[in-house]
């Protein structure tokens, strides 16, 4: 099972499904209590039930929804939790002259509005408290510049962005930050695109599974008080 995560309180979004959803599992597992977010209330609720943790039906892209999230939260806890995961996401393939404005405002709101609303629903109650500790969730389409991800590697840049800015200003508050950037992820994201038919996109079985990802962000948050994963990339060797 791993090293016991008893007493400590986790948000993880896009909890429904996928590396949310795997990450969710961990950590109930090694006995962390987890808020599980996610958009489509039906799905979360039964994801919630099989594995234990909290159902907080949230969009995270709305202002006004995070709000009572963070209410919910507080009413649940007593304030903002020992840490948040960023894992909700939204994912599209398109050149660039093939992407519509629509396109890009769509996965920069989920992408990028959706965890700067998250973080900044809890963040001032962890940096008057001394400690807690946020993890983004990127991907490799946020530092290399990938043909086709016009829109999604923008939104993931974007991210990164943010969280190097936020490392920089967390620095002596006792929080830390940690950036987990995994290369293709075999999630449902993917089925739109049957990647398995297509020359130009990884096959499923050579990708990432969702429980990779999760061992990776578990790790980073079952570090003593002291010591912050900054980053850790992931690539898949199958």
């Amino acid at each position: 099972m791993g090293e016991s995560l008893e007493g400590l309180s986790v948000v993880v979004t896009g909890a429904s499904r996928g590396i949310g959803l795997a990450t969710a599992e961990a950590l109930v597992a090694r006995g962390a209590w987890v808020g599980m977010v996610a958009r489509s209330e039906g799905p979360l609720r039964e994801a919630a039930k099989r594995c234990g943790g909290h159902p907080l039906p949230a969009d995270v892209s709305s202002a006004s929804s995070v709000e009572k999230l963070a209410g919910a939260v507080e009413s649940v806890g007593g304030g903002a939790p020992d840490v948040i995961v960023n894992s909700a996401g939204a994912f599209s393939l398109s050149a660039f002259v093939d992407t519509s404005p629509e396109t890009l405002d769509a996965q920069l709101t989920t992408n990028v509005r959706g965890p700067f609303l998250v973080t900044r629903a809890f963040l001032p109650q962890m940096i008057a408290r001394g400690s807690g500790h946020l993890v983004n969730v990127g991907s490799v389409a946020g530092r290399l510049p990938l043909p086709g991800n016009a829109a999604y590697g923008t939104s993931k840049f974007g991210l990164r962005g943010l969280h190097e800015i936020l490392t920089t200003e967390l620095q002596g508050t006792g929080v830390r930050a940690t950036f987990i950037e995994p290369a293709a992820t075999d999630t449902s994201l993917w089925d739109p695109l049957d990647p398995d038919s297509r020359d130009d996109l990884p096959s499923r079985s050579a990708m990432l599974r969702p429980q990779d990802v999760a061992r990776a962000i578990v790790f980073a948050i079952a570090q003593p008080p002291g010591v912050e994963v900054g980053l850790l990339a992931l690539r898949s060797i199958r």
